[in-house]
């Protein structure tokens, strides 16, 4: 995924060529996107966390689809970009959207994501953050993720999130990352 550089959506922050081309034509308007939301637990329960570069806010690895991306794809992708792990879909844990899903760029950009949550398991990997997007990735219990300052979906959704209630299946993933 491409990067924006300071003064579009700030450093750190992604920008795809295709949200850049629909900016383009619309401007700062208010862009309803889909994406994925990654949801690994490990085996004491606790939910892997990224701390993101632009703040203090926490939030699951993920982020926005692109054309022809299948749902698991993206959050193969996104997990492998923001916390160097592989992870394998499992199962469809839930999607959000509304107003807490609403994010403000610096730059005046709006976007309004519908987030896809996947379970997935750790297949591959080591946990790093990408010094890009994240700067932290650490497993919490829903208890001390209560205390963080989480991305405003999250924060909504939290209760649901951790609950990790099984749901409908999906196309499985075939995006690995080069060898």
């Amino acid at each position: 995924m491409a990067r924006a550089g300071a003064g579009a959506y700030g450093p750190g922050m992604p920008i795809s060529p295709y949200i850049r081309q629909l900016r383009e034509r619309v401007g700062h308007t208010r862009l309803l996107l889909p994406s994925v939301s990654v949801h690994v637990f490990d085996e004491a329960d606790r939910l892997l966390l990224v701390k993101l570069n632009d703040g203090d806010l926490w939030s699951t690895p993920g982020g926005a689809m692109e054309p022809d991306e299948f749902p698991a794809d993206a959050a193969v992708r996104e997990a492998w970009e923001e916390t160097g792990l592989l992870v394998r879909p499992q199962r469809l844990l839930g999607v959000y959207g509304g107003p807490h899903c609403v994010v403000a760029y610096p730059n005046g950009d709006e976007s309004q994501y519908v987030i896809v949550a996947i379970g997935c398991a750790v297949i591959g990997g080591r946990a790093r953050p990408d010094q890009d997007e994240t700067v932290a990735v650490r497993y919490w219990s829903e208890t001390e993720a209560r205390s963080l300052t989480l991305a405003p979906w999250l924060r909504a959704h939290l209760s649901m999130v951790y609950a990790g209630t099984n749901g409908p299946g999906f196309e499985p993933a075939t995006w690995r990352p080069a060898p």
